[in-house]
């Protein structure tokens, strides 16, 4: 499956200059919304991540996914395994499971967001689940930014990747672009333009 041609048939992979929700600026930004509209994209995409997972012997109950980016992806993918679909959602800076989810005490749950950065609010979202009781027996995305090492590729595990490095992280493509912070970004540099914020959290 070529991931990377999916997204820039769907005008999703976009070429600019980007402010991503760390704070730090990049040509390139993902935009999986526009992928997932379709949805013959994210029933094709969540089945081919439903197979890694499957292969993988790995056992799961639930799929969870952090609102908002990760609700279509979570959704699609707990279907294409056939497993309960919840999700968490920040309430007071907060990512909470509410909305009268619950969680068993031992439940496996895979979280799974759209794009997997650092990992940063899988793990509130995992946070949310371990305080229920649950546990999180893995992470998944559609596209790994590559600043985490999933399965089946060659790409390090860099330092401010902050999933756990002994559970597994199952995604779909590797997108390694070349990311900087506003002091050293060349396209600041050059004053032509404003870095812009597409996203969904900070608009």
């Amino acid at each position: 499956m070529d991931v990377k041609k999916i997204y820039m048939d769907a005008n999703a992979l976009l070429e600019g200059h980007f402010k991503l929700s760390s704070g730090n600026h990049s040509q390139f930004y993902l935009q999986s919304a526009k992928v997932l509209e379709d949805p013959k994209n994210a029933k094709l995409l969540a089945e081919a991540l439903a197979e890694q997972i499957n292969a993988s012997g790995l056992q799961v109950d639930t799929v969870c996914a952090p609102a908002l980016g990760g609700l279509i992806a979570g959704f699609a993918l707990a279907a294409a395994l056939d497993k309960r679909s919840i999700f968490a959602e920040r309430v007071e800076g907060k990512m909470s499971v509410r909305r009268g989810f619950e969680v068993s005490k031992g439940e496996r749950v895979i979280i799974c967001e759209d794009i997997i950065t650092t990992g940063g609010s899988a793990m509130e979202a995992a946070a949310a689940i371990e305080a229920l009781g649950g546990e999180v027996v893995g992470f998944a995305a559609l596209a790994n930014r590559g600043f985490c090492h999933r399965s089946k590729s060659s790409v390090t595990r860099q330092p401010n990747c902050k999933l756990p490095a002994e559970k597994p992280f199952f995604a779909l493509e590797d997108f390694t672009f070349e990311i900087y912070t506003p002091e050293t970004c060349p396209l600041c540099k050059e004053g032509k333009s404003e870095a812009i914020k597409p996203g969904s959290r900070g608009n």
